[in-house]
């Protein structure tokens, strides 16, 4: 018997909640996280401040590490088998996050969290695109999302709440309690969507060859790239957040709702975004909110100098609200983009973007976190520079391609 075919499909309801469960680990993962980085500093004895903000890069390296090899793996011995793997990958690294006893250890648990975190990112999309194609997919992608985008809203209010009756390892059983609760549901109720007769053996041969072709593609590789540089300014927001939040504008409690706050304009984009790519397509659509995102930047560089790196709060927040907007804008368009070339091998094409795309953020993200001076003008020059390179990348990449593909 198929694959399959020995369980009814689930309704449309409960398969939506699943899945966006288990993509929501990886966001709840990194943000509700960020109100404990200072408790986390101090008790496994961190040196400089600044590398407390490793706790949130080390999910992002070992995602990046991760993202890569589960396409592969999940077309070759199953959607459900490929998950069961993330998910242990997970728990463990959970597991030794939640025992951590020095920092070191705290960061190979966040690592071995984030190759395990990875793989619900690239599985659940495989298991949708097994089911239904089309308008129907991106009908059930777009309601997963909309449950995935309220997340990083509410996590660091979570990791908030928590902290307020118990200390930070306490929020690290809460990652193992829903990771706990996901792989049961899904082992007991999502059945198996890929055929054995489908499958294709792995091979690191395979994976190769799409890091090749994606590569030597101007298209897939520019944009690529664009999206890594792009990224690169959030993940450098993400991980500097909390001290320029709760401790520069001193917060403390109220981190999390100006936090969710800001995360409300990332998912308001991404609504609006699929309303008009349709009039305007990516292309125009992305330039133009790269070129506001640019341009804003460097004028709040400008005028963040005036005030010694210390502007005003809401004029900080204003200027956040447009630039995430901005991003909401970018993130799935260049996805998209780069993807384009690789219909082909659309499932490792996938794998090898994404895994690109976050090692590339994660070399400027690092910098800019760790250049964080008590000032917000190392984030500020950060979006303006990477806007700058993405531009410069994107020109490049458009270059002499026909107008009716640029538009």
């Amino acid at each position: 018997m198929n694959a399959g075919q020995d369980q009814p499909q689930l309704r449309l309801g409960e398969f939506v909640a699943l899945m966006a469960l288990l993509i929501s680990l990886t966001a709840l993962s990194i943000d509700a996280i960020l109100p404990a980085l200072p408790d986390i500093g101090r008790e496994l004895d961190v040196g400089r401040v600044n590398d407390t903000q490793l706790v949130v890069s080390a999910v992002f390296f070992g995602m990046a590490s991760g993202q890569v090899l589960y396409g592969p793996i999940s077309d070759s011995i199953g959607r459900k088998r490929a998950m069961y793997l993330a998910l242990l990958l997970y728990i463990f690294g959970t597991i030794l996050s939640l025992n951590a006893a020095s920092f070191p250890a705290m960061l190979v648990g966040r690592f071995i969290q984030g190759i395990g975190a990875a793989g619900p990112r690239i599985v659940t999309v495989a298991l949708v695109r097994d089911q239904h194609k089309g308008a129907a997919m991106a009908r059930i992608m777009s309601f997963v999302m909309a449950v995935f985008i309220i997340v990083p809203v509410i996590a660091p209010a979570i990791g908030q709440g928590i902290l307020l009756v118990a200390n930070w390892r306490a929020i690290f059983w809460l990652f193992l309690i829903l990771a706990i609760i996901a792989a049961t549901w899904f082992a007991v109720r999502q059945p198996e969507t890929l055929p054995v007769s489908r499958r294709v053996p792995f091979s690191l041969t395979r994976i190769g060859l799409a890091v090749r072709e994606t590569c030597a593609n101007r298209v897939s590789l520019g944009y690529t790239v664009t999206a890594g540089l792009i990224f690169g300014a959030f993940i450098g927001y993400l991980i500097s957040a909390q001290q320029i939040l709760q401790q520069q504008y001193a917060l403390g409690v109220q981190f999390p709702i100006y936090f969710g706050v800001l995360s409300i304009a990332l998912g308001t984009a991404s609504v609006v975004n699929a309303k008009l790519v349709l009039r305007f397509g990516m292309r125009l659509l992305s330039r133009r909110a790269l070129i506001v995102l640019t341009v804003l930047s460097v004028l709040f560089y400008v005028f963040s100098l005036t005030t010694a790196g210390q502007p005003p709060l809401w004029a900080l927040i204003a200027f956040l609200l447009i630039v995430f907007f901005c991003l909401g804008i970018l993130f799935g368009n260049f996805n998209a983009m780069a993807m384009e070339p690789l219909g082909h091998i659309a499932g490792v094409g996938a794998s090898v973007v994404g895994s690109l795309t976050t090692f590339i953020s994660l070399f400027s993200a690092t910098i800019i976190g760790h250049s964080y001076d008590g000032t917000v003008l190392p984030l500020i020059a950060g979006f303006a520079l990477l806007g700058l390179a993405a531009l410069v990348c994107m020109h490049w990449v458009e270059r002499g391609r026909p107008a009716e593909e640029l538009g």
